[in-house]
């Protein structure tokens, strides 16, 4: 609170206003009492009465009395949402507006990532270029596929993992196959089975099969490699044009290996493939000159990414030439999107390379005035933003389950629904269990006292009292008690629990259990949901969270809570920032479960949603699970790739790259038990 105390130092006996009305306000309330004239709280649902001995005031009435600062007493996510609200009034009022860790809430938001200082083809103008021409030839390997890891250069890797596996350890593998490639390559245009050939006979590996390792080494690539879907179109376009199409590569596969990745790739339309090795020689030698024989005097435009070979090359023989850029390429071009410097491990590359292969599968960047870097659809959210971190906290999970020797894994609904549908899918284990609960149900049947209605009281619900015990403890009030006290129904709450208790544990009992500790998944919370299902289970309950909320204020309910992001990880972390975003896409298409009727079946609540809402953050989980399955599949060490940093990383790039798909844009964050919606472009 004294680094508080110092950002406030400005303000002192200044008149400012306090932005929240929870337990933390009034812990900081205490904090500064004595140093600021505080003229009142604010709140976005509510703009009169009296909480902490101070009035609860509008934003105008701030205004009218000349405030100079109002100060957010918020987590970082609500932040966002409040600035978006009472930002501008702040700004054009001169009113500071900043939060409790002295971050200031009116900034300009950063700058959109774009190509505006890089010089780059667009798709119709290329296509003029090939319409001119007779010939169409182009590069194979960074222009019409790729990979999905960031360098060439981690296929090595990725083998030397693969032949680890089988018990085989061969020094300096990557290095060793790297310089056996780069000698060859100085006189000739090697194959594969040649370069491991050198390998063997220039560092005296016995070991060494070379077409066992040419094959493991094809096998592992062909894994990774993906089309280029628009380059691919390309070819099809210059077909339609009565073009001849040659695919001209500089590899160390034959022409057969190539047509065979062509074909597994839906790769179609072409004449024919010169495959350098199939030649012996390059395309900085005499490649183009066999090239050149083929088409005779027809003219010819080469396309690549390499700005020597593709480019200087094939314009010495008289063939014209364009660059595109490789995913690589354009990556670099945005500096990495800030990337770099938490590119530390192998796992780390693959993950770049896959979030560079989906966002830059396209060269063509440059298609509009701004050159914005865009994400036209829910699917690529889910990849490119939330898949990394969602799935390094599965891996953990997986990782404490084992560690605990846990036999009982229960995935809380709703967030638990995706996360269950990827750990199953990837330990092949159909035991876990998707269990029915929200914080509603939970308190419903689990509160037993006075305390416990108090505790739930605690908790503010941004509405009328009426509204709160129909949400909150499913008991409807006549418009004649619309006002009151929990505590003045407190024999109503206790019977409603002991009907909805026994209700619930019908529910239970039908689900399979084994003796010992129940796993029981929470995303985000602070264990409320936990506490009162423990009053209903015989078995003990060992939470795995996401993040956990309000650790210290939970401190003395006994819960046993293990969280992926511990709390010292938090200071510096963006996650909290970034949770309620997550939490909206992780949800399941089924309405949050109010409670359970006499036979232990699921009661409803009323679906909130649109289709459209459930169809948008369906594709995103679709994203998120289809990158899962491939970085698991790809990843030489699972375990030991867990890299919070980097994926807060890929997660704040939502922030930065420009997002059109409208459905995404249109939800809306919804928390029923506190009765709030924000819009979740407010969270952007």
């Amino acid at each position: 609170m004294a680094d508080l105390l110092q950002l406030l130092q400005k303000y002192y006996n200044g008149k400012i206003a306090i932005y929240g009305l929870g337990t933390e306000t009034e812990k900081v309330l205490k904090e500064i009492a004595g140093r600021f004239q505080v003229i009142g709280l604010l709140d976005g649902y509510k703009e009169d009465g009296v909480m902490y001995g101070l009035p609860v005031i509008s934003l105008k009435e701030a205004v009218e009395s000349r405030a100079e600062l109002i100060l957010v007493v918020a987590r970082p996510g609500s932040c966002k949402a409040i600035a978006k609200r009472i930002g501008k009034t702040c700004a054009e009022n001169q009113i500071a507006l900043l939060d409790v860790r002295g971050r200031d809430l009116c900034e300009a938001p950063r700058v959109t990532y774009d190509f505006q200082k890089t010089a780059g083809i667009t798709k119709e103008a290329l296509l003029r270029k090939i319409q001119e021409k007779d010939v169409l030839s182009i590069d194979l390997f960074d222009t019409l596929v790729m990979r999905k890891t960031l360098f060439a250069t981690d296929v090595f890797e990725l083998v030397e993992k693969r032949l680890k596996d089988r018990g085989i350890v061969i020094e300096d593998f990557c290095g060793r196959r790297l310089e056996s490639e780069k000698y060859l390559a100085k006189s000739s245009a090697p194959t594969l089975c040649q370069i491991y050939t050198y390998m063997k006979d220039a560092y005296f590996l016995p070991e060494i099969i070379p077409e066992e390792l040419a094959g493991l080494e094809w096998s592992v690539d062909c894994e990774l490699l993906i089309p280029r879907g628009e380059m691919c179109g390309l070819i099809g376009r210059a077909v339609e044009m009565g073009k001849e199409v040659y695919i001209v590569s500089d590899t160390y596969y034959t022409g057969n290996q190539i047509l065979s990745l062509l074909h597994q790739l839906n790769i179609s339309g072409y004449t024919d493939v010169l495959a350098s090795c199939d030649y012996g020689t390059g395309k900085l030698q005499n490649l183009y000159e066999r090239l050149i024989s083929r088409i005779g005097g027809k003219s010819c435009i080469h396309v690549g990414d390499d700005p020597v070979a593709d480019v200087e090359c094939p314009r010495k023989y008289g063939i014209d030439s364009c660059r595109i850029y490789s995913a690589l390429d354009l990556l670099e071009a945005v500096g990495y999107l800030g990337l770099w410097d938490d590119l530390e491990s192998p796992q780390d590359r693959i993950k770049a390379g896959m979030f560079a292969a989906r966002l830059f599968n396209s060269p063509f960047q440059f298609e509009t005035e701004k050159k914005e870097i865009r994400v036209g659809h829910a699917y690529d959210i889910g990849y490119l933003f939330f898949a990394p971190v969602i799935s390094d906290f599965v891996i953990w999970f997986d990782e404490q389950i084992k560690k605990n020797g846990i036999k009982n894994i229960w995935f809380g609904a709703r967030d638990g629904y995706l996360i269950r549908k990827m750990y199953d899918e990837w330990k092949k284990d159909k035991s876990s269990v998707y269990f029915l609960i929200s914080r509603t149900a939970a308190i419903r049947a689990g509160i037993e006292n006075k305390e416990d209605i108090e505790y739930v009281g605690g908790m503010k619900f941004s509405g009328t009292f009426q509204e709160q015990m129909q949400k909150r403890f499913g008991i409807f009030l006549p418009e004649e008690k619309a006002e009151g006290n929990l505590c003045d129904y407190i024999t109503e709450i206790l019977e409603s629990a002991e009907k909805n208790r026994k209700n619930y544990k019908r529910y239970i009992d039908g689900i399979s259990k084994r003796e010992g500790t129940v796993a029981f998944f929470d995303f985000v919370a602070k264990g409320t949901s936990q506490m009162y299902l423990s009053r209903l289970l015989e078995n003990p309950l060992k939470g795995f969270y996401f993040l956990r909320l309000e650790e210290e204020n939970m401190a003395d309910k006994g819960l046993d809570i293990l969280p992926f992001y511990q709390k010292e990880e938090m200071e510096n972390s963006s996650i909290f920032e970034n949770y309620y975003i997550l939490e909206t896409m992780l949800t399941s298409p089924e309405p949050s479960v109010q409670g359970f009727d006499g036979q232990g079946m699921p009661v409803y609540a009323e679906e909130t949603r649109k289709e459209e809402d459930i169809r948008c953050f369906l594709a995103a989980q679709k994203g998120i699970f289809d990158y899962f399955m491939t970085y698991q599949a790809l990843s030489p060490d699972m375990t030991g790739g867990i890299h919070k940093k980097l994926d807060e990383q890929f997660l704040t790039l939502i922030h930065h790259i420009v997002v059109r798909d409208q459905d995404f844009l249109n939800l809306k964050v919804e928390d029923p038990f506190f009765n709030r919606m924000t819009d979740i472009t407010d969270l952007l």
